[in-house]
């Protein structure tokens, strides 16, 4: 039994993060001062992460490659396996020109980018979400925004800009699910404080996305689609939250976008012209197709929401769990001891792998590939071909996925992450404040709100009580401050990355413009809690 020690240099808790956060440092050079590919960052991250452990914590060496490992295979199960039949999914709905149609069908909503974006990127993608979560929402949409013309740059960026609101109920409301389990709080008291926090957010998130793609000017011209976008979701997701739980909060915030921005359409255009940069002004000539082959085009994605849908229940959940194996990761199950205030009492440190591969959202998104292909005719060969240049394609972001995972988990049981956290908590009557930060701070290691609410949400509950703080609200801060972390990991990057073929040298720079919005979104989301937590009655 390895016990953690959470000041590794005796009585200077600040030193101790400053050296806790180096693999950070790492990446935050690598990525947004030298350039370097995400997958080079990822490995140089981890490598730092290593000599922190071993030699700033004193992990045992077996421990620490234990970690590591266990990290990677969650980054390759379940996370790189929704993006890996993500992308095998859109690629089928390319080779069978299935896409084409796809494309003329939405642009006869609207051709105009900013539409398509709050459309595709923010309102499917939140469905998505909703249904899947764990990276599915940004490789299906920012796929589907390279192929209607957008270029991978600005539909990475846009998708992962998007893919904020939604994050704290995604998959079927996991990520707050987790936190009470975690936390021992009431699920429903935190499904309404988490919607508290974010609905104000979401209320404007559409408009800040149409502003981030070109400003105030380009906002205007579609301000009342954008507005109508956020109220819907907004609202929805308040009211789901609140009255119902977590569960179908996305589910129904999305839908009630998607909704009001197709009958908005059917009704307005926008009077003005907008073009991404570097885009031709030349008007785009669409084709029109006959309902069926609409309907024939659009049945991979329809046969995706059914099967997510499917898997989400859980009814299902428990025939498909039935092969789950869950497995007790040697060299480190148990064998690592946390203390408070991390936990409230001394604990061994769980590490179980659950080999989910038949109930994991990525299976459900295989089977819908694997049907798709069958429907539209699509022979052995082709198919061989399309799984190719599938697999060609995700190698270096796979990589990078299982590295940064694996630095995340070895941080994690080495104690380092926790050294972090308490720095945060010392922060006192600005603790508020830094509480959403923490769980930014979480989600950008981690990659996952889940995993981020797991981390620190009880370091929250018990730095709240101490302080004399609500602690539904400052678990509820670090599910909402994380969402803003999402567009900034590794592992969203990577998906990103993948989803839209982009080359690895630009990653650095779709991280560099994520950075700022990050940042901007969590101190918005710092002063929503600070306002509720010092001036709610």
């Amino acid at each position: 039994m390895w016990q953690q020690n959470y000041v590794p240099i005796e009585g200077q808790l600040g030193l101790s993060a400053l050296l806790a956060a180096a693999p950070i440092f790492t990446l935050l050079i690598l990525l947004g001062v030298l350039r370097k590919p995400a997958w080079m960052a990822a490995l140089s991250g981890l490598g730092v992460s290593m000599l922190v452990a071993l030699f700033l914590y004193g992990m045992p060496l077996p421990m620490a490659l234990a970690a590591t490992a266990y990290g990677a295979a969650f980054g390759l199960l379940p996370i790189s396996w929704i993006v890996f039949s993500a992308i095998l999914l859109y690629r089928i709905t390319i080779e069978t020109g299935k896409f084409e149609i796809i494309k003329d069908s939405i642009g006869s909503l609207t051709t105009d980018r900013r539409l398509q974006a709050l459309l595709i990127a923010f309102a499917f993608g939140a469905f998505i979400e909703g249904a899947a979560g764990f990276g599915s929402p940004v490789a299906i949409a920012a796929a589907m925004l390279t192929g209607l013309g957008f270029s991978p740059f600005y539909a990475a960026g846009i998708c992962l800009l998007a893919n904020t609101a939604p994050v704290a109920f995604g998959s079927i409301g996991i990520p707050v699910i987790t936190l009470a389990g975690i936390t021992g709080l009431p699920a429903k008291q935190l499904s309404a404080a988490v919607g508290q926090i974010c609905a104000p957010v979401s209320l404007f998130v559409p408009s800040y996305l149409v502003w981030v793609m070109g400003g105030f000017k380009a906002l205007k011209g579609v301000l009342p689609a954008s507005l109508l976008c956020g109220a819907a979701f907004a609202s929805f997701q308040f009211l789901i939250s609140n009255r119902l739980g977590p569960d179908l909060v996305d589910i129904g915030s999305s839908l009630a976008a998607i909704v009001s921005l197709v009958v908005l359409l059917k009704l307005w255009k926008p009077a003005d012209e907008f073009h991404l940069e570097g885009e031709s002004g030349a008007r785009v000539v669409l084709k029109t197709h006959p309902p069926k082959e609409i309907f024939i085009a659009w049945l991979p994605y329809l046969l995706l929401v059914a099967f997510v849908l499917v898997w989400g229940q859980d009814a299902a959940k428990v025939q498909l769990n039935k092969v789950t194996q869950a497995i007790p990761w040697p060299g480190l199950h148990n064998l690592v001891q946390q203390s408070p205030p991390v936990v409230a009492k001394v604990a061994s440190y769980k590490a179980i792998y659950n080999f989910n591969w038949l109930s994991a959202s990525g299976t459900a998104t295989l089977f819908a590939a694997l049907l798709s292909a069958i429907l539209l005719g699509v022979s052995f060969r082709q198919f061989l071909g399309i799984l190719k240049t599938t697999l060609k394609q995700l190698a270096l972001p796979t990589l990078t996925i299982a590295s940064v995972l694996g630095l995340a988990f070895l941080l994690n049981y080495c104690g380092a992450t926790a050294t972090m956290g308490l720095a945060f908590a010392a922060t006192g009557t600005l603790f508020p404040f830094f509480s959403a930060l923490l769980g930014w701070l979480g989600v950008f290691l981690t990659g996952s709100d889940t995993s981020a609410n797991a981390l620190f949400g009880n370091l929250q509950v018990v730095t709240a009580t101490r302080l004399g703080l609500d602690p539904v609200l400052m678990a509820a801060a670090n599910s909402s401050g994380g969402v803003m972390g999402k567009m900034i990991s590794l592992q969203s990057i990577a998906v990103a990355a993948a989803a839209t073929g982009m080359k690895p040298s630009d990653e650095a720079m779709l991280f560099r413009f994520t950075l700022r919005h990050s940042i901007f979104l969590a101190s918005v989301i710092g002063v929503i809690v600070m306002t509720y937590a010092y001036l709610r009655g």
